[in-house]
């Protein structure tokens, strides 16, 4: 039996600690931005959106002092008392309770059970944690998993309801929760709190704000196809089911990747999104890429240290023809700036748009390749990993047999037709999403594929062509 089918057969006793908290901040307000922009992803993915994890705990932790860790950062953070509810006028907005009690689930194995198989049983938790709605009338924004094993607590997990807080905010919360080091501000002002970050965004100014981006995204969705793959023309889908989720991760482009950071001085986001451009374009096609791209709007001022969602997408249009990698890259850059200089508005004025538009074209359309990078951690270990690079090419050669690529399950629906993303691993780590209607295996399979080689050409190469269209 291999440890994954130990870990499977595991069976923990299941209990719960109850935790009190109480806050000093509570009231009643609207939704915000980015609550808004949430709910409409969530509703159209059909998926919840969460953010888990699991972290080990240091020797001589106990369930009961992990448990008050949570109670205390659920007191101090107002966004972690949220929970919506309906106006009198049946409209929908947030509450922010002042005081409660939170459930801490504890799992408690048999000291039978190897430590591996508990480990990875943990991994499996998190990971499942991510699909398990957190209902937002009825629970908590947080929920936590302890894991106690041979009379001592080895894990927590976490899952955090990004309808509430962004990869960023969840950073900052994990040193209360003993994970990481607290940011220290010297002389910062205190951050809004998710109310008055609401307060703001009903203001006349945050709604200039708005406008403003609205006339930039209408001149990106003005002449868009229906759909930016095209109409489905493989019905079946793959396997009988239309949408697929996979995974690729490579080390040879990792390497790669900080080689040609080093050697160009780009940011590694944007070496990567230039080459996750480069081998879209080559495997489906496509001279020009237009794509919805989850971007953080804490640039702006008083948001740096707020505690709630403040990641909504931007559009990006990127012409990939007659250019190297190089240029693709620095195109992706400024794509990339200036859409996020246009991510923060109202998500109603973006709907008023997008109907405006279809009816003055006759048709409806939208932009359906969306990405995402995910990467907070390993952001700075990067960065000090391009700084300190000596890769070779042989470097890169070695870490070939170490590329792997996987099929691992279908979803019910997905409004876009691909959804790419970076995930926070120290490799070239992408979990991906394809509308098989639109795509054969060949092509999702040569795009994943394709980073890799794109990376490769690129990484000592500045003339390395793009090859797309």
């Amino acid at each position: 039996m291999t440890s994954s089918d130990t870990a499977t057969s595991l069976q923990p006793v299941q209990s719960r600690v109850v935790v009190p908290f109480a806050g000093t901040l509570s009231g009643v307000g609207p939704l915000t931005w980015g609550q808004k922009a949430l709910l409409r992803d969530q509703r159209d993915m059909g998926i919840p959106l969460n953010a888990t994890g699991a972290q080990h705990l240091a020797p001589g932790t106990t369930v009961e002092s992990v448990a008050a860790r949570l109670g205390e950062l659920i007191s101090k953070q107002p966004s972690l008392r949220v929970r919506l509810v309906r106006d009198p006028q049946g409209g929908l907005c947030q509450k922010v309770f002042s005081s409660g009690e939170a459930a801490v689930e504890v799992l408690d194995f048999a000291d039978s059970d190897e430590p591996a198989a508990v480990a990875e049983y943990t991994e499996r938790l998190w990971q499942e944690w991510q699909l398990v709605p957190i209902d937002h009338y009825d629970q908590w924004p947080v929920r936590m998993g302890i894991i106690r094993h041979r009379g001592a607590a080895r894990y927590q997990v976490l899952s955090f309801n990004h309808l509430v807080i962004d990869g960023t905010s969840m950073t900052y919360l994990m040193p209360d929760l003993g994970v990481g080091v607290p940011r220290v501000v010297a002389g910062a002002a205190k951050p809004l709190s998710i109310l008055e970050l609401a307060e703001y965004e009903h203001s006349e100014a945050a709604q200039k704000v708005s406008r403003r981006a609205m006339r930039y995204w209408e001149s990106q969705l003005r002449d868009i196809p229906g759909r930016t793959f095209g109409e489905p023309v493989h019905p079946d889908g793959r396997l009988g089911k239309p949408y697929w989720h996979c995974r690729f991760a490579s080390q040879a482009a990792y390497q790669a990747v900080l080689a040609i950071a080093q050697r160009s001085g780009a940011d590694v986001s944007r070496v990567m999104f230039g080459v996750l451009a480069t081998a879209l374009g080559r495997a489906m096609g496509h001279d020009r890429l237009r794509a919805k791209v989850i971007l953080s709007n804490r640039y702006r001022p008083g948001f740096a240290d707020t505690i709630a969602q403040l990641s909504q997408n931007a559009i990006i249009s990127v012409d990939l023809a007659n250019a190297t990698v190089d240029e693709v890259m620095a195109r992706c850059r400024q794509a990339l700036l200036a859409g996020g200089m246009h991510a923060y508005y109202d998500p109603d004025h973006l709907t008023e748009l997008m109907a405006r538009l279809d009816a003055e074209r006759g048709y409806p359309a939208e932009v359906t390749l969306r990405m995402n990078d995910r990467r907070r951690t390993t952001q700075r270990w990067m960065a000090e990993e391009v700084r300190a690079a000596r890769v070779t090419p042989a470097d890169i050669e070695a870490r070939l047999g170490e590329t792997f690529f996987s099929w691992d399950g279908t979803l019910d629906t997905c409004p876009d037709q691909a959804f790419i993303t970076i995930e926070d691993y120290r490799t070239f780590y992408l979990q991906l999403i394809f509308d098989m209607t639109c795509f054969t295996e060949k092509q999702v399979e040569d795009f994943a594929y394709g980073v890799e080689q794109v990376a490769i050409e690129a990484a000592f190469n500045p003339a390395a062509p793009a090859g797309c269209g």
